[in-house]
């Protein structure tokens, strides 16, 4: 059944089209639970059934699809998956049942140049392991559910007779989380299409590195590591990435993975990820004085040598990228420098008069020249603080 859609408007003054804002313009799209998930095995953490939102393609984009991973972190132990299981992050029926759409998921040709009207899909993230993971914990007293692989299955056989798979041009993008999830989900994606279909994928913020924090231990790989062996994901990891690596759940991580990918791909990323930034290169247990609190609050309250390991924490995302930068013939990119993270869904920072910018280009005119072959897009924006264009995304 089509999600049902309801526009909320507000009184039109004289704006030019691309004035008007996420504020004045809203469409919310209705829940769609996949009812027979169960049958699969595909569960939210608690039990609940995994659902989606969509909004019908028109015209010209009738028969094309994009697809959004919904992000939100992860759990990689019992108790902080038995918490989650009990919040909208682990749960269907603690979710909001309508969901706005907006930036990339617009249905406004003003706001939404290339993609407005396509069929376009929010699937919701309830299994707290990028839609990877493929295991149950039972001991009798607490039950859980990790199916995100059987989740991320399930939605797509729920979509391809409702059109998808008679799909002329898809998309499989994703937010932080969401983002992280189209990197392991890319080639599955392609191989459910039409062979003449054009399909391509977008991780938006979903580049997590494999970093040292700043008291140079491993935190994310050890929080990813756990994740994958309690959430049963090594084997829906790219087989050639765990075959080549003497510690495979290292795949987990974009940039081991990504060069095995063999779909068109565009990475957009800030390169002073603010998740990243709080979590992986600065994370509590690397700072219990709170040196850097103030930094990771306001980047003008940073110091001179915590600006410092900034730029070294840019420059080894574009070192770790620069393969993929020079040999992708069909990939695309727009790696900025303000400190976001997420910018494809608020149409602030997707497309807008003051969204941000790399070479006078934003981020929906860089996705949509790569998608459409328009033009080569790969951006890579000076260091901070020289981007003017970053004054509406200081966290």
């Amino acid at each position: 059944m089509n999600g049902i859609v309801v526009l909320a408007f507000v009184t039109f003054v004289a704006f030019a089209p691309w004035q008007i804002r996420s504020e004045e313009q809203r469409l919310l799209v209705n829940m769609t639970l996949v009812q027979n998930a169960s049958s699969l095995g595909a569960l939210c953490l608690d039990g609940s059934l995994p659902a989606y939102h969509l909004h019908r393609g028109f015209g010209a984009g009738a028969n094309n699809w994009l697809l959004q991973f919904e992000g939100g972190g992860w759990c990689n132990d019992i108790e902080s998956c038995l918490e989650r299981a009990k919040t909208r992050r682990g749960s269907t029926r603690y979710m909001t049942k309508l969901e706005v759409f907006s930036g990339i998921l617009s249905n406004n040709a003003s706001l939404n140049p290339d993609f407005y009207n396509w069929n376009r899909v929010k699937i919701r993230y309830c299994d707290g392991a990028s839609f990877t993971g493929d295991a149950v914990f039972d001991n009798g007293t607490s039950l859980l559910y990790f199916k995100g692989q059987k989740i991320w299955e399930a939605i797509i056989l729920d979509l391809l007779p409702q059109g998808l798979g008679m799909a002329h041009k898809a998309l499989l993008s994703g937010c932080s989380a969401g983002g992280l999830a189209t990197f392991h989900h890319c080639d599955n994606f392609t191989k459910y299409l039409p062979e003449n279909a054009s399909v391509k994928c977008l991780s938006d913020a979903g580049f997590f590195l494999d970093a040292r924090d700043i008291a140079l231990n491993h935190t994310m790989r050890f929080f990813f590591k756990s994740l994958v062996s309690l959430q049963g994901v090594e084997p829906n990891l790219n087989r050639n990435c765990t075959s080549s690596l003497f510690f495979p759940d290292l795949c987990f991580f974009p940039q081991y993975s990504l060069q095995y990918i063999s779909t068109p791909y565009f990475i957009l990323n800030s390169a002073y990820d603010v998740f990243q930034f709080r979590h992986i290169l600065v994370p509590p247990s690397a700072d219990p004085m709170g040196h850097w609190s103030h930094c990771k609050q306001n980047p003008e309250a940073c110091i001179t040598s915590q600006l410092n390991i900034l730029q070294g924490f840019r420059h080894y995302m574009l070192a770790t990228l620069r393969p993929f930068y020079i040999y992708s013939r069909r990939g695309g990119m727009f790696i900025n420098s303000c400190f976001a993270h997420c910018q494809s869904e608020s149409q602030d920072t997707w497309f807008g008069s003051d969204s941000p910018r790399i070479n006078d280009k934003t981020i929906a005119q860089a996705v949509g020249d790569w998608y459409f072959s328009r033009n080569i897009s790969k951006e890579i924006d000076c260091a901070y603080p020289c981007d003017t264009t970053c004054k509406n995304l200081i966290p």
